[in-house]
């Protein structure tokens, strides 16, 4: 099963892409994902319900948040009213480490985007700041990167240990799909996904090529 585990929609400040327009374009291009989460800026959108899209598409979408830490931008999986609590996630200079300690301690996962970009990438902040505590997985594919930017990711992610997901980083209808996530097992549900991504059963596709 494979879900785009990183877009936005119009939701996202920077955002051109209604769910339904998502909906139409993965069947119209036959694309060959299953689903997609949906990781707005800066928030979480507790109150859209997409069940009825969902099942009129015959397509599992998820929520989650993407969230600006000093090392750059994280996606969140599994947010809860209490996690929303527990750190402002408007704030765009949120401490990875206590993100990622948060997020565990409220059975979410924790997830780095595009690493290798410029600025808002994990990896041009290493050097600085050095590697942070916690991190397990990060994205490898990214469907918006440029230049060697997945490469930069893919490279330091085998060289520190960890697992590589991936994600269109959509903002416009036809951007979804570009980068997905394979599973072993079904995803029907934010805790179908999350379970995954603890016990690691998954692996990161690149549409682009």
């Amino acid at each position: 099963m494979i879900l785009d585990l990183h877009t936005h929609s119009i939701k996202s400040d920077d955002g051109r892409a209604k769910v339904e327009n998502y909906c139409q374009w993965i069947r119209s291009k036959e694309m060959p994902i299953d689903g997609f989460v949906l990781t707005e800026h800066r928030q979480h959108d507790f109150e859209s319900d997409y069940s009825s899209l969902a099942a009129k598409h015959g397509l599992v979408i998820l929520k989650g948040s993407e969230v600006e830490t000093e090392y750059g931008h994280v996606l969140v999986f599994g947010v809860t009213e209490s996690l929303t609590q527990a750190f402002d996630f408007s704030s765009i200079n949120l401490s990875l480490e206590s993100v990622i300690e948060t997020c565990e301690a409220h059975g979410a996962v924790a997830v780095p985007c595009h690493p290798g970009r410029p600025r808002v990438g994990m990896f041009a902040h290493t050097e600085e700041l050095g590697v942070p505590n916690g991190v397990k997985i990060v994205e490898i594919f990214n469907g918006g990167s440029r230049d060697n930017e997945d490469q930069i990711a893919i490279d330091n992610a085998e060289n520190l240990g960890y697992q590589g997901i991936g994600g269109s980083d959509s903002h416009i209808v036809s951007h979804i799909g570009r980068c997905g996530t394979a599973f072993t097992n079904d995803i029907n549900e934010m805790a179908d996904l999350v379970s995954a991504l603890q016990a690691g059963e998954f692996k990161a596709i690149n549409f682009k090529h």
